[in-house]
């Protein structure tokens, strides 16, 4: 990051609540909001917390999220049910999901909410973190505009469409939380505005050469699919899935402005431990693959999310770290 101060988590927490509050967001919803934008800040994940929260605003003003709507149930079947996020504020709708899919994972052992019209959900890990704070395994994705080029192609048709898998785990859940492309388009603004290049190898520039270099990956607008092939398959497959079960857009039909981009689709999947073992038995499961994982005895050996609940603790010690001219910008923002 560049020069950053920290800011105490409630003092930014009520920083973006005020600010939200000016936009006609009801006083629940405000906080929510900018209760979620403070977690994935303090989580470590700096891409898509505060630094997105100028971006969140210009998408209110002008007209793409919807602070005055509700997600709405559309059809309902069993353990599976549409809803209409009626492109609404995008992490407000997709936490809302995520606590049907646990209710109804809760009823029948499993759920899924496929949610169609809503908008980007800032930090994906944020809903995988909540239905294993529930006691599930969850898993989610969504679709995006399309800024990923199929593998062997140069022009972007498919989303980069993050994944969410986690586990539920008494000292700190496992967490799985990535997108399609090597490094997300917010990981390759981070870097360039660091002046740092990337460490490995993220996509193609403008020749079609592989390299390093943000900028030129931002350029060219080719970032490199997860596992080559394999990560442009399935960014495809989840395109479709979101697409047909939600029974909102595809990729392809999203609007390509970045400004703009709405009416996402989007899947939130729980699965009751619960229902199939005891907490017992599956805590010695857990456990027994992570202690394997870290038996190498290698310290960079480490699970998804452990570095998040390090991150975290450190934060919430000593202050969340914020860019200085983006705080100078947020605080500008109060009427």
């Amino acid at each position: 990051m560049a020069a950053s101060v920290r800011i105490p988590f409630p003092e930014l927490l009520s920083k973006l609540t005020q600010i939200l509050l000016q936009t006609e967001f009801s006083p629940e919803d405000a906080h929510r909001c900018a209760l979620l934008f403070t977690e994935t800040t303090c989580d470590g994940i700096y891409t898509h917390g505060v630094a997105r929260f100028p971006r969140f605003m210009e998408t209110i003003r002008n007209g793409s999220v919807d602070v005055h709507v509700k997600p709405a149930l559309v059809m309902q079947s069993g353990a599976l049910e549409r809803w209409d996020g009626q492109r609404g504020p995008g992490n407000l709708n997709a936490q809302t999901a995520m606590q049907r899919a646990i209710e109804l994972g809760k009823k029948h052992g499993m759920g899924c909410v496929a949610l169609a019209n809503t908008n980007h959900w800032m930090r994906a890990g944020s809903y995988g973190w909540q239905a294993a704070d529930a006691g599930m395994i969850g898993l989610c994705w969504t679709n995006t505009l399309a800024n990923l080029p199929a593998w062997g192609g140069s022009k972007p048709v498919l989303g980069n469409n993050p994944l969410v898998i986690a586990v539920p785990r008494a000292d700190g859940h496992v967490v799985l939380d990535m997108a399609m492309s090597q490094f997300s388009y917010g990981a390759l603004a981070a870097y360039r505005q660091a002046g740092k290049l990337l460490p490995v190898e993220g996509g193609f520039d403008k020749d079609g050469n592989l390299t390093r270099d943000p900028a030129a990956i931002e350029a060219s607008q080719r970032p490199l699919p997860i596992g080559y092939w394999k990560g442009a398959g399935l960014s495809l497959v989840l395109d479709m899935v979101a697409a047909l079960l939600s029974g909102g857009l595809a990729a392809w039909q999203i609007p390509q402005d970045a400004m703009r981009e709405t009416g996402l689709s989007q899947v939130f999947i729980t699965i009751n431990l619960a229902a199939l073992q005891s907490g017992e038995a599956s805590a010695q499961t857990t456990e027994g693959i992570l202690n394997f994982l870290e038996s190498s005895g290698e310290a960079a050996t480490r699970y998804p999310g452990k570095k998040v609940l390090e991150t975290r603790a450190e934060n919430m010690a000593k202050g969340i770290p914020v860019d200085e001219t983006l705080w100078k910008e947020i605080c500008a923002m109060l009427a």
